[in-house]
């Protein structure tokens, strides 16, 4: 079920008016209900993969039970081998099957045999990667005895399935978003606001901005060879925005509709286009993912320790694009992004924007911190040329293009063999504001947070509106959610 879809807008009133009007102060009833809505709204894709979110759930409530009565170091290792295990072994399965076998097959044939891969017609199913990341940090949490296991499997099952995140994360963490199935949980009218204008929020993300900019993006990426260097560089920015919209726009939607229902999911996106450096912009982009491998991978490595750092940042980049799908455009991609990062370790100014915001209570940058978020955007967006990409052939020939004399060309003609009239002038516009109000709301949560002394009540209502307006005059062609495919 999509966010930006009739269904979902139908199904979200009548999970909140049955969860609040009908079990006030019931919490069992109220975590129940939000299993059922849960499983509802993934069974709307596809219901034949809840056995398995079902399964993985069970696997994971029962390993940590035995957690708590084992004490003995090679019992409780076992226990969370089993548990890695079966979350891994599916997730390898559905996801990564095809490309062993066909590279498997490519590999013999480079040394002159040949060999028919044995693929098989395998369904993705949606979110696997978030929910099996997420129920892992519940059994690796429990083993390392920074949590105690739950005995109640509805509060367990309720929490790995939770519907707002459950497809396209945040990856929540057992000892964030766990806890509150057990707290009393009362409707908070000032914290339901909030969650309406951050849902807002991400729909103006995803279906003004991502969704038209999907538009241009397809049509370049799809005939590349057949634009200027200029209009294929155009073409890699508004991915950038497209995929930043998308997958942050989903983010929004997600923690403004876990507040509806009084829960607080992490932030998840932080401006991270408003980066100085690399290090600073994967501390803001999907900091739920990047914080898992950091504490579940990086450290366990030894993080930094005996001289291992670049190591261990290699790993982790390569495994984050391995992460994402199974194709060698994201393993480059997360070896590109691990070299971006690498002067800044080996220079120890990793860490140089740790906690700061750029240009923190100014209304301009300075001169130089706007060259340091010009340069980094630029190395992001030939990284994302790869994520995009279908192959490394075509992510090599689409950058050296833009590296090539076609980029001086000019793109007039390219404009209009796309065929769209004014529309793209439209998005010129639309992108200059977007990226106008998330500047000012860069030190928010999000781009709705408007501070109430500063403005009136009417200015911020015709701000809402307008939002809302823009959301239906701009509802191009609907998208699915690009995270949902990982």
């Amino acid at each position: 079920m999509l966010f930006n879809s009739i269904e979902f807008l139908i199904f979200l009133p009548l999970v909140f008016f049955i969860y609040w009007f009908l079990f006030p102060k019931n919490l069992k009833l109220q975590n129940l209900w939000i299993l059922i809505a849960s499983y509802v709204f993934y069974g709307w894709w596809d219901y034949r993969f809840l056995s398995l979110i079902f399964f993985s759930s069970l696997v994971d409530f029962l390993i940590g039970i035995q957690l708590n009565k084992r004490q003995k170091i090679n019992q409780r290792k076992f226990l969370l081998f089993i548990s890695l295990a079966v979350n891994l072994g599916f997730l390898g399965f559905f996801k990564y099957y095809n490309f062993f076998a066909e590279s498997f097959a490519d590999a013999f044939t480079l040394l002159g045999n040949t060999m028919d891969p044995s693929r098989l017609n395998i369904i993705l199913p949606v979110g696997i990667s978030f929910y099996t990341f997420q129920t892992m940090s519940y059994t690796i949490d429990v083993y390392r005895k920074k949590m105690a296991p739950v005995s109640e499997p509805i509060a367990f099952f309720a929490y790995v399935s939770f519907f707002p995140q459950l497809v396209a994360g945040p990856i929540e963490r057992a000892t964030n978003l766990l806890p509150q199935f057990f707290k009393n949980r009362d409707f908070n009218y000032t914290k339901a606001c909030d969650g309406l204008r951050q849902i807002l929020w991400g729909l103006f993300k995803k279906i003004v901005i991502a969704d038209n900019c999907a538009i241009y993006v397809n049509d370049i990426f799809n005939d590349y060879q057949s634009f200027s260097g200029f209009t294929l560089l155009l073409g890699g920015v508004l991915f950038a925005f497209q995929i930043y919209g998308d997958f942050s726009g989903y983010s929004d939607i997600a923690i403004g509709t876990s507040r509806l229902f009084g829960f607080d999911l992490k932030k998840n996106f932080a401006f991270p286009y408003f980066s100085r450096d690399i290090a600073e912009f994967w501390r803001r982009w999907h900091i739920s993912l990047s914080t898992w491998f950091r504490d579940y991978l990086y450290i366990p490595l030894g993080g930094s320790r005996d001289g291992h750092a670049i190591r261990n940042i290699f790993i982790i980049f390569i495994v984050s694009g391995f992460w994402h799908g199974a194709n060698w455009t994201f393993l480059f991609w997360g070896l590109l992004n691990a070299t971006f990062y690498l002067p800044l370790l080996l220079s120890n100014k990793n860490r140089v924007h740790t906690s700061d915001t750029v240009a923190a209570g100014k209304y301009l940058p300075s001169i130089r911190e706007t060259l340091q978020m010009g340069i980094t955007f630029f190395l992001i967006v030939i990284a994302w040329i790869f994520f995009r990409a279908d192959s490394l052939f075509m992510a090599f020939d689409y950058i050296s293009i833009i590296f090539s004399p076609k980029f001086f060309v000019l793109p007039i003609q390219d404009f209009w063999s796309m065929n769209t009239g004014n529309h793209l002038i439209y998005l010129f516009f639309l992108l200059i504001g977007f990226i106008l109000v998330e500047w000012f709301q860069r030190e928010k949560n999000h781009g709705l947070e408007l501070n109430s002394q500063k403005l009136p009540k009417p200015v911020r209502w015709a701000f809402y509106y307008v939002v809302i307006i823009f959301c239906f005059i701009m509802n191009g062609v609907q998208q699915e959610f690009i995270y949902f495919q990982f």
